[in-house]
């Protein structure tokens, strides 16, 4: 950057992105220092060298700001343990099914933990049962990552989240819409199990003699 450029003669990028062609090194820092700004070396390797006039601390803080929304987007995969026991009640399977439900649509696995104690370690089939009901009730959502298996005392499963489906744009229907063909207007159709009523039949009034016309009076 600046004096630190030893080799001469360079390609010069003005501050807009416009070339200002092949200039030796002295002549390109005096235009930089003119404009109050930095000439930086960007492409080294190029032959001749490509400098470019810019505002150096500017763009390092840009490039800074940047890298820091870009670890901001980054999602860090974490494991999120749920423990159970095997004869867990169904309102605590709910519960627990909900958190593992929740950390998997976050985009971290589930490490399924369950505990046996006492007598419990002889049936470790029913453990299995309620591990494997778990898996799936969330198989929408995941994967099987590693079957169960025994740790000690425990059970373990590890369940791994699957790439959600990206939903269509619009979110209008294919279908095209009703066209009217020209038939009038179509009656509504009558709810489901609702009586229909005959219509009503029109009633006419009785018709009346028209009156004589004027200067038709009969003659006796």
């Amino acid at each position: 950057m600046n004096r630190q450029i030893r080799i001469s003669p360079v390609r010069v990028i003005s501050p807009e992105g416009e070339q200002l062609g092949i200039l030796p090194i002295e002549r390109a820092q005096e235009i930089a220092e003119e404009q109050g700004l930095d000439l930086v070396e960007v492409a080294p390797l190029a032959r001749p060298p490509v400098c470019r006039i810019m505002d150096y601390g500017k763009f390092k803080y840009e490039e800074q700001r940047q890298q820091r929304e870009a670890r901001k987007k980054q999602h860090h995969v974490q494991i999120k343990e749920v423990k159970m026991r095997p004869g867990i009640e169904d309102h605590d399977y709910d519960f627990k099914l909900r958190h593992a439900r929740r950390f998997l649509e976050e985009g971290n696995k589930v490490k399924l933990t369950m505990m046996f104690r006492g007598r419990q370690m002889a049936h470790p089939e029913f453990g299995r049962q309620v591990l494997d009901r778990v898996s799936q009730a969330v198989q929408d959502i995941s994967k099987v990552e590693s079957h169960p298996m025994m740790e000690g005392r425990s059970m373990v499963m590890m369940l791994a989240p699957l790439k959600m489906p990206t939903p269509p744009s619009g979110g209008g229907s294919d279908r095209p819409a009703p066209t009217n063909d020209g038939g009038g207007a179509r009656p509504a159709p009558a709810s489901a199990g609702a009586p229909q009523r005959p219509a009503p039949a029109t009633v006419r009034a009785p018709e009346r003699p028209a009156p004589p016309a004027a200067g038709s009076q009969e003659r006796k």
